[in-house]
C-alpha cells in the first residue's frame, strides 16, 4: 500500500484490505488516534488484542519502517491547518489539543531517533572529542542555540571550546584549522550551503568533523563521523520543534560519553565547577527563599 500524506485517511481507506489481526490494529488506531500516538507498541497491541509482531506487520503494510515512525506519521496526520507552526497542529485546535499533539509528536520523534541511533558512530565521535586539541560547535538558525548549549556543556571538560553562530567567524576559524581540531556541525537538514563548505574546508585542513545531521545529506557526506538523525520534520515549512530536542539529546549522549571516558579521576574537576555556583543561589529554607515566595 502507498503511504499517503494523511496516514489516518490511508488506514481508513484500506481497512477492508487488511487481514483480521491487522484490521484490529487499524480499528484501535482509528477509534482514538490521539491516544494511539501516546501508546507504546505493547500498549497498542494490548488495546487491539493482538501481538507486537502484528503491529510491526501492520506498519510494513503501509510502507512504514517501524513503530516509532508510525507514531510520528499519526501525529502529523492529525493536522494540516497550521502550516507554519507544526504538522501536528490544526488551526482550530484547543489548548488541550495542541498541547497533547506537540508532546506526543516530540516523544515519538525521540523514539524514532533512538531506533536509528548508531552506537558505533557515537563511540567514534566520543574518541575524537576526548583527543581534541580544541572543539568548535557550529550552528545556524534554529541550530544556533543548540551550538551555544553545547559550549555550555563541554567547557566543563577542561578543553578549549567555542560555539560559533556567525558564518563569517565560522569561515575564518576553519581557514586556520589544524589536525587535532574537532568541529561539531549541527544542521537538521544537512543542506545549508555555508555549513557544508566550512565542513569541507575543515577536513581539507586536517581537522575532524562530526556532523549531527540527516543521513545521506550533503553535510553528512563530507563529515569524518555522522550522527544521523531522522528528518521527519520539514523545517523548510514548519517551525523547528522536535529537531532541536533531538540535537540536544544527541549532545547529552556525547557529553555523557566524554564524562565516562574521563573516569573517576575527573570527578573532582566537575564537582569544583558545580560548587562554584553555590554562592549564587538561595538555599532551600533560607530567609531569602521565604521572602521570594
Amino acid at each position: 500500500m502507498e503511504r499517503a500524506q494523511n496516514l489516518l485517511d490511508t488506514i481508513s481507506d484500506n481497512v477492508a484490505e487488511l487481514n483480521k489481526a491487522e484490521r484490529k490494529v487499524a480499528e484501535a488506531i482509528l477509534a482514538n488516534p490521539e491516544q494511539a500516538t501516546r501508546f507504546s507498541i505493547a500498549a497498542l497491541a494490548q488495546a487491539a488484542g493482538v501481538s507486537e509482531p502484528t503491529v510491526n506487520r501492520f506498519c510494513r503494510s503501509f510502507n512504514i519502517q517501524g513503530y516509532p515512525e508510525l507514531k510520528i506519521q499519526l501525529a502529523q496526520s492529525l493536522a494540516s491547518g497550521a502550516t507554519y507552526v507544526s504538522r501536528a497542529v490544526e488551526a482550530d485546535d484547543s489548548v488541550e489539543d495542541y498541547t497533547q499533539k506537540i508532546f506526543a509528536s516530540t516523544i515519538a520523534s525521540l523514539e524514532s531517533a533512538l531506533q536509528s541511533c548508531d552506537t558505533k558512530q557515537i563511540s567514534k565521535a566520543v574518541d575524537l572529542l576526548i583527543q581534541a586539541r580544541q572543539i568548535h560547535f557550529f550552528g545556524l538558525g534554529a541550530s544556533a542555540s543548540v551550538a551555544l548549549d553545547a559550549q555550555h556543556k563541554f567547557f566543563r571538560f577542561n578543553l578549549a571550546v567555542s560555539a560559533q553562530v556567525d558564518v563569517l567567524m565560522q569561515r575564518m576559524i576553519t581557514a586556520v584549522a589544524h589536525t587535532g581540531d574537532v568541529f561539531v556541525i549541527l544542521s537538521y537538514t544537512g543542506r545549508t550551503r555555508d555549513l557544508v563548505e566550512v565542513a569541507r574546508e575543515a577536513r581539507e585542513n586536517g581537522a575532524s568533523v562530526i556532523g549531527i545531521t540527516a543521513a545521506g545529506s550533503p553535510l553528512a557526506q563530507v563529515c569524518s563521523v555522522c550522527l544521523a538523525i531522522p528528518d521527519q520534520e520539514d523545517t523548510d515549512i514548519y517551525m523547528p520543534m522536535t529537531s532541536r530536542l533531538i540535537q540536544l539529546t544527541v549532545l547529552d549522549v556525547l557529553a555523557t560519553g566524554v564524562t565516562l571516558r574521563r573516569g573517576s579521576d575527573f570527578q573532582p574537576h566537575l564537582r569544583k565547577i558545580k560548587e562554584s555556583l553555590l554562592p549564587t543561589r538561595y538555599q532551600p529554607g533560607s530567609d531569602s527563599d521565604d521572602d521570594a515566595q
